[in-house]
């Protein structure tokens, strides 16, 4: 059986501590050793000797000889690769954290594997152990409803559609048939990224806002130009000041599709809401696109930089206002 790409990674940085340390060993001892035939092992040697530091020059290349008649391996440059990699303390607590954080997000994870490499990591860990055991690592914070992570691990892993009741930030209900495409987890929070069929694009959703949740019969339908939420400017929080925001009805779906600190419900559909802003021209475009729907409440300076960018684009075009 062919070896997958991980597993051959494995073995190949692990090969070279390991014949370092049995200088002289003989091809089929070695073989032997790592669970793979000669000829496999024969492959992984010169995938070796072509290997290692920046520059691909004579000298920056992992150097072993294993040709002889004897058949005996000898490593004559390692190239640093000396001994296994070791994880400093900090490293190991924060693969704990990262692994038991990974456990708990939705999805078709093999959790054995994830169950088996936190166990080892915790026996090998050591004293890395009293500083992750310090650290709560606690996604039900997102009071997710009954099933509905079961439900979404099992329509990514059946490929099959989801029918959703979920409620937006606004707090308006809404029934969706969605095709999934992955689970995100993001602040603390959990998002299921899927096609929507009612709006005809790719959404997120909070699942601590889906209130219940149906696995269709049928399979899912992912646009194959449908493009994942870009990471690094979709629903992550921007660095950058918040500024707060009246929000007409028509535009509430502002709280949905950007990253708020807090919503408030003013009533009738009104809402305020607390945005960060990593551009403020990012933002007079949106209020020069939105109109008087959105108001700027503790900005004065940006609504009128607004105001001016609407006065030279109507004096572009000889017309002129207030």
């Amino acid at each position: 059986m062919t070896d997958s790409a991980a597993t051959r990674l494995s073995r190949l940085l692990a090969l070279v501590p390991w014949l370092v340390a049995h200088d002289g060993v003989t091809l089929d001892e070695a073989a032997e050793h790592f669970g793979v035939s000669v000829e496999q092992l024969q492959e992984d040697l010169y995938l070796l000797i072509v290997s290692g530091r920046p520059g691909h020059m004579h000298g920056d290349l992992v150097d072993i000889q294993f040709w002889d008649d004897d058949r005996r391996i000898h490593v004559l440059d390692p190239q640093s690769l000396t001994r296994p990699l070791r994880l400093s303390p900090d490293e190991a607590a924060s693969l704990l954290v990262a692994l038991r954080v990974l456990a708990q997000v939705p999805g078709p994870h093999d959790r054995g594997a994830l169950a088996s490499a936190t166990h080892k990591l915790e026996q090998a860990a050591g004293t890395a152990m009293q500083a992750a055991d310090r650290v709560t690592v606690d996604l039900a914070a997102d009071r997710v409803a009954d099933g509905v992570a079961e439900a979404v691990t099992t329509a990514l892993a059946d490929g099959r559609a989801l029918r959703l009741a979920y409620v937006s930030a606004t707090g308006e209900p809404s029934d969706r048939t969605v095709d999934p495409m992955r689970v995100l987890a993001l602040d603390g929070r959990s998002y299921l990224e899927a096609w929507c069929r009612q709006a005809g694009a790719v959404r997120t959703f909070r699942l601590d806002r889906i209130e219940s949740v149906a696995v269709l019969d049928e399979a899912a339908d992912v646009p194959r130009d449908a493009a994942p939420v870009d990471l690094g400017a979709g629903i992550l929080r921007p660095e950058g000041t918040p500024v707060t925001l009246d929000l007409d009805p028509e535009v509430a779906w502002i709280a949905e599709e950007h990253p708020v600190d807090a919503v408030t419900d003013l009533g009738g559909g009104h809402l305020r809401v607390v945005l960060p802003v990593a551009d403020e021209r990012w933002l007079v475009a949106l209020l020069l696109r939105s109109g008087p729907a959105v108001r700027v409440v503790d900005r004065p300076d940006l609504a009128e930089r607004a105001r001016a960018s609407a006065r030279a684009a109507l004096a572009a075009y000889g017309v002129t206002g207030s």
